[in-house]
């Protein structure tokens, strides 16, 4: 699960410290670390989460976003506790990926009604989780293609 996201992550750590103002604010590091950070929140949420208090709602803009398989640039605002530090070494990434790698396992043990709740697309089961964590990996590594002019 997200496996091909992951090796990405890992190919692009030797341009950490790469950046292009025009594209984004955030260097390549920047977005890495965000990335991972977000993988690693959610799966300890999602983790953590009762099957008890799963409630299943209607969402239209996750009906939209998700159907259309992308998040649009510039759009939202990261919580604080996934926004990346000043320094951002690449010993702290590398320790986020193999964290991010070992809890992305774990999720496929889960059981289907462990949630999330997103500030935007309320509560995601299991699979709507997967689903953002893929959509939002693969917005940042599009921006890092970007970054890189790749």
């Amino acid at each position: 699960m997200l496996n091909k996201e992951l090796e990405l992550i890992n190919s692009y750590l030797k341009y950490l410290d790469v950046g292009n103002q025009e594209i984004s604010k955030g260097s390549v590091g920047w977005h890495l670390d965000h990335s991972l950070k977000v993988i690693n929140n959610v799966s300890v949420a999602l983790i953590k989460s009762d099957v008890r208090d799963y409630n299943s709602k209607f969402n239209l803009l996750r009906l939209i976003t998700f159907t259309i398989g992308f998040f649009p640039r510039g759009k939202a605002k990261s919580p604080k506790r996934v926004l990346p530090p000043e320094e951002i070494s690449i010993g702290d990434v590398k320790n986020q990926l193999d964290l991010a790698t070992k809890n992305l396992k774990l999720i496929t043990t889960l059981k289907d009604h462990q949630h999330f709740i997103h500030p935007l697309f309320k509560q995601l089961n299991k699979k709507q989780t997967i689903k953002f964590l893929r959509l939002h990996t693969n917005h940042h590594l599009k921006i890092i293609r970007d970054i890189l002019n790749k």
